[in-house]
């Protein structure tokens, strides 16, 4: 007798093809939801919100998207790791019974040359299956990164230092220093756009 293993094919929802689940017409046979796909936002940040619906929809036409208020883990300005830790604790606490947790955190990294902002983002599905990505990092002004070294946050350093201010909303820190060519939308949507890239080829990564 012989064994063979036939692997899971994942419906949209990222959770198994099944026959119990065509009858009960939550998906079709080739595994399309028949009703929109949910996904939670570890976060009541429009911005954050934003940039979710908008990369999600290139992939889930009909998505349902809602922000979850999630009590922070993570430090006022996490460091290093900190931030990723963040963004996971955020995702799992806000997965519920939707079909996607997400959680977005940004942090600062200390390199050699500066301090750099780094955006997390990890993605949390119903079967547990975790994906993570990150957004371009930049490095801050030395003005910045002396008063975030001595305790600020960068929202604080960024009132103190720029007229503009970073209010954790709008164009941000990014905006003030690129001159509005990116704003903190776009700087999110590629921290989410990395972490859904092994759900979208899902057939090379699993």
């Amino acid at each position: 007798m012989s064994i063979v293993v036939v692997p899971y094919v994942l419906a949209e929802d990222y959770r198994p093809i099944s026959s119990t689940r065509v009858l009960d017409g939550e998906i079709d046979v080739e595994g399309r939801l028949l009703r929109p796909l949910v996904a939670n936002v570890g976060s009541e940040n429009p911005v954050k919100v934003a940039a979710v619906r908008d990369v999600l929809q290139r992939f889930h036409p009909q998505l349902e998207v809602n922000a979850a208020f999630v009590p922070r883990t993570a430090g006022e300005q996490p460091w290093g790791a900190e931030a990723e830790h963040g963004a996971e604790a955020r995702a799992r606490e806000s997965l519920g019974k939707g079909d996607l947790g997400i959680g977005i955190e940004a942090g600062v990294l200390e390199r050699a040359d500066g301090l750099y902002d780094v955006q997390h983002c990890v993605i949390v599905d119903g079967t547990g299956w975790t994906t993570r990505g990150q957004g371009m990092g930049f490095r801050y002004p030395p003005a910045v990164a002396d008063l975030v070294r001595k305790g600020m946050t960068v929202g604080d350093a960024c009132a103190q230092l720029f007229e503009e201010g970073d209010q954790g909303s709008g164009k941000g820190a990014i905006g003030i220093l690129t001159n509005g060519v990116l704003d903190r939308k776009s700087l999110t949507e590629q921290a989410v756009l990395a972490a859904m890239v092994p759900r979208i080829r899902k057939e090379l990564y699993l």
